[in-house]
């Protein structure tokens, strides 16, 4: 569940990176000596905290932002339309009865410590999934149905499955280096810095509620970046990193609000892109907590195992007043689970079985359920015990600070009482892993591939009585939306693989262990006076942060350093069209080419009073 924050007052402590002059030369002009070199630098505001940078661990929105650029994978989504092309492997075959992959990797691809890549690392990868829980955290449902990994020789890799899995061209897993992590005690612990990575830049330095610190890596396969070092700098409000933009210390940042997005129309230095997103907002609703093996955890209101009260509470929240109100139209009225930007397995309610928002209607439901009112007008539950409801909150966040008033009203209007209860992005993550909620604001980025966000709803999902091993949602365990999802993986025929998805949407609107709220807009923005642009992906109206890879980073383009590249199917570059680097009307990012350590000049970061709770987020509010 996915979004974090520093509030406006604090900004004004933040500069985010001043030049200190240093043995310049008497009489020298300061201008000279700033002069001809500059490192470039693409400075990102983000606004949720980094859950880890371990790559078995993270799965929050900015730690797998980060991660992409870090680490790269056996196939990647292009640019283009989101489909799946060749990155460390750069071909694979599947044999007759689908269960043996073979994949080849290239040639000459090595770590950025100049080690090289070879097949026994992603075999090292996939059977340290295999084989320790604690590394199946973030990626599991990808190995789940796995037989063996096996490098038989130094390029070629070799995956048998269980059963037929339609996923293997779309595993989201991170190839980590074997020599480094092979010696690691703890694969759940936090990493060291510098890390050795293959992607397109390398993580140098991470210092919690503050920054991550990324350089270009020059052993990247497809090419030096043309910018030199990326920063991710930690806001925890988006006003905190609107005025950051606005005064130059940062370049790009996205997870704009309505007010925030229109107010810099008129910036002629701040170019803004719109995009369909690939995220979906929701509230939990907690079914009854439980461990894998079904064993009951956390302190949820025993009154929300009733089905038929969910369903109310579903049938009281109204999305149409969400996205005018709360998103300001910048938002789709919510349908099903899978976001409307990947229309193919995107599922409509029928008819018959669509939930219009009527408090009339839900407190005929209750009415009918048995939950009769008090003197108090609050409902009583089937042991006489009023309804009152915890709704979780993450504070400072836009959607849950000004819609949570919002639900309050709805589900008072039908006799329960709710106490919205603000927590930091700790506190709520923790505490909707251990099941300790009632109701909650979550959120995913879901995939080109659905497979990853249908597996969080699975009995499988469901974490260890730590609270490791497993992502889970919901908390929903029903066999029949399990059986579903097993015939999903295993269906290799395109159409029916989409009717699959879409019966267990049905499925899950059906149960009510969440309520889908509707999908906001990607709202981005960056300085135009220092980056030409960015690749948006997908390429037509896409974004530029979060993507499903790298390419937004990759080809940033510094201001007056020629076209954004346009990456081909096959993952080469080729000269932008207009399109790419000014997205429609609004546009993409511009972000500063800043000085470092170079004619006597030091450059500083220095983030003050930025405060960061940084923590394992198996339920953050952004999650990936």
């Amino acid at each position: 569940m996915r979004s974090r924050r520093v509030a406006l007052g604090i900004t004004l402590l933040v500069t985010a990176l001043v030049t200190v002059p240093v043995a310049v030369p008497a009489g020298a002009p300061e201008a000279h000596a700033v002069s001809e070199q500059q490192t470039k630098i693409l400075r990102v505001g983000v606004t949720q905290e980094v859950d880890s940078l371990n790559p078995f661990i993270s799965i929050t929105r900015t730690g797998t932002d980060i991660l992409r650029t870090g680490f790269d994978y056996l196939t990647v989504y292009n640019q283009e339309d989101y489909s799946p092309i060749g990155s460390l492997a750069e071909s694979w075959e599947t044999s007759q009865d689908k269960l043996t992959w073979t994949f080849k990797l290239r040639d000459g691809l090595k770590w950025s410590d100049g080690e090289p890549l070879t097949a026994e690392d992603p075999a090292w990868t996939f059977n340290k999934m295999l084989d320790d829980e604690v590394a199946r955290t973030a990626n599991g449902s990808y190995v789940k149905q796995w037989e063996s990994v096996e490098a038989t020789d130094e390029h070629t890799l070799v995956i048998k499955t269980k059963v037929p899995q339609a996923t293997m061209l779309a595993l989201d897993i991170p190839i980590v280096p074997e020599h480094v992590w092979s010696k690691v005690a703890d694969i759940g612990a936090a990493p060291q810095f510098p890390m050795v990575g293959s992607g397109p830049y390398t993580i140098q330095e991470f210092k919690e509620a503050q920054f991550t610190k990324l350089k270009a890596n020059p052993n990247f396969w497809r090419g030096k970046p043309k910018v030199e070092e990326l920063h991710f700098i930690y806001y925890r409000n988006s006003d905190a990193a609107v005025t950051a933009l606005q005064n130059g210390e940062i370049d790009l940042v996205n997870r704009l609000n309505p007010t925030q997005f229109d107010s810099l129309e008129s910036n002629p230095d701040i170019a803004r892109n719109k995009a369909q997103n690939r995220r979906f907002n929701e509230i939990l609703i907690n079914p009854g907590a439980a461990t894998f093996d079904g064993k009951p955890i956390g302190d949820g209101n025993p009154a929300l195992k009733d089905i038929k009260l969910r369903q109310a509470i579903a049938t009281a929240i109204d999305s149409k007043t969400l996205v005018d109100k709360v998103w300001g139209g910048y938002a789709e009225e919510a349908q099903g689970y899978i976001p409307p930007v990947f229309g193919e397995f995107a599922w409509s309610p029928p008819e018959d079985l669509k939930r219009e928002f009527s408090l009339d209607e839900a407190n005929a439901m209750l009415d009918e359920a048995g939950y009769r009112k008090g003197p108090n007008g609050v409902r009583l539950d089937k042991q006489g015990k009023p309804l009152n409801l915890r709704l979780m909150t993450h504070a400072e966040a836009n959607l849950d600070e000004v819609a949570g008033p919002f639900v309050k009203g709805w589900l008072a209007e039908i006799g329960i009482n709710i106490t919205l209860q603000p927590l930091s992005d700790n506190q709520v993550n923790e505490s909707t892993t251990r099941g300790e909620f009632d109701l909650a604001f979550s959120g995913w980025n879901a995939n080109p591939d659905p497979d990853y966000v249908l597996s969080l709803q699975t009995c499988a999902s469901r974490p260890n009585a730590e609270g490791k091993g497993n992502t889970p949602d919901s908390f929903l365990c029903d066999e029949e939306y399990d059986e579903l999802y097993n015939q999903q993986l295993q269906e290799f025929d395109r159409g029916k693989r989409v009717d699959l998805v879409k019966q267990m949407q049905e499925v899950l609107h059906d149960r009510a262990t969440l309520v889908i709220l509707g999908y906001d807009n990607a709202l981005e923005a960056y300085r135009k006076d220092a980056f030409e642009g960015f690749p948006l992906q997908p390429r037509e109206g896409g974004v530029i942060m979060n993507q499903q890879g790298y390419w937004g980073y990759y080809g940033a383009t510094p201001a007056g350093e020629g076209p954004v590249p346009v990456f081909n199917d096959d993952g080469t570059a080729s000269a932008s069209d207009a399109e790419t680097s000014e997205a429609a009307d609004e546009e993409s990012s511009n972000t500063g080419v800043v000085l470092a350590i170079v004619g006597g000049v030091i450059l500083v970061l220095l983030v003050g009073g930025l405060l960061f709770a940084r923590g394992r987020r198996r339920t953050a509010d952004e999650r990936e």
